[in-house]
């Protein structure tokens, strides 16, 4: 990949399906010790034992029914995936090679900076608390992204964020205008069970999101079967999001369904995710609307 990242959008693989074990689109890096936010990178053979595309069947992940609809092609080529359920609407693909998602993970390491103090942490039931992984947010001037009692504002877009969100943008339609970056340090580093409603969001808009290094399951779990006042048995829907991977939660998932990205004893790798967001523009009259690559074209 050029700085130009002009193959960014690649065309599936004959035989490709996402998900599937044999396929060799996993990250070719392997940890070897951090110095600061720095990792030192090597190559990754398929007999070592940290080869990061594992099954886990730990006794406390179990496993979930993932429903699934036929691939469709996109006009690029690219296989995507449609994950179905009440009021759930996902699409998944594999974006990118391997090689370039190797590239892209070390474009990350050497160029994001993340958040710190107390742009590092939540507030919850009036008690701050270290966010379990790293994050940073980038987009258009004056953007904010408030949640859980904390205000992360946007930084400038550095170009090769710039050049990944206009790539995702002429591949789904949909434009973005703002980004939050986590990184996991390993299977240890997690996300909590939520939903992407906040008021700084654009409703209806879907949230793209970009995986590169340690394939991690992502949980979607509906609000109605949650807990001990679930009122409903709805099963819970896993989606593996491998290195290169793009997946596309299509609203209304974020109305009825929390996600999470749950620890993984047996993910030993470094995790970097992007998800790409259409945030509200304080006085916009169209805060409510979504705007496709169409719209500004």
């Amino acid at each position: 990949m050029n700085d130009k990242m002009d193959k960014f959008v690649v065309r599936k693989r004959s035989g490709y399906v996402a998900g599937n074990e044999t396929d060799d689109r996993e990250p070719t890096y392997k940890k070897r010790g951090e110095i600061g936010d720095k990792t030192d990178c090597t190559p990754l053979q398929k007999h070592d034992p940290t080869y990061p595309n594992q099954e886990v069947s730990e006794a406390d992940e179990p496993q979930t029914e993932s429903k699934q609809h036929e691939s469709e092609i996109s006009p690029t080529g690219l296989s995507w995936r449609k994950y179905k359920a009440e009021n759930l609407d996902c699409d998944y693909v594999q974006l990118i090679s391997r090689r370039e998602a190797d590239e892209l993970y070390n474009k990350c390491e050497e160029h994001l900076v993340y958040n710190t103090g107390k742009l590092a942490q939540v507030n919850i039931f009036g008690k701050w608390h270290n966010i379990p992984r790293k994050q940073v947010a980038h987009g258009d001037p004056g953007l904010t992204y408030t949640f859980s009692n904390n205000c992360i504002p946007a930084r400038p877009w550095i170009p090769f964020l710039t050049e990944i969100r206009d790539n995702i943008s002429q591949e789904t339609g949909h434009t973005f205008n703002f980004v939050l970056i986590n990184r996991y340090k390993d299977g240890n580093d997690h996300m909590g069970a939520h939903r992407d409603d906040e008021k700084d969001l654009v409703q209806s808009a879907p949230i793209a999101s970009l995986s590169l290094g340690q394939a991690r399951d992502f949980v979607f779990q509906h609000a109605e079967s949650r807990g001990k006042k679930a009122t409903r048995t709805i099963s819970p829907i896993t989606i593996e999001l491998r290195h290169g991977s793009l997946l596309m939660m299509n609203h209304p998932t974020n109305v009825y369904w929390y996600h999470s990205l749950p620890r993984r004893k047996r993910a030993l790798l470094p995790r970097i995710n992007m998800t790409f967001r259409q945030m509200v523009v304080k006085g916009d009259d169209r805060d409510d609307t979504v705007n496709t690559k169409e719209d500004i074209t």
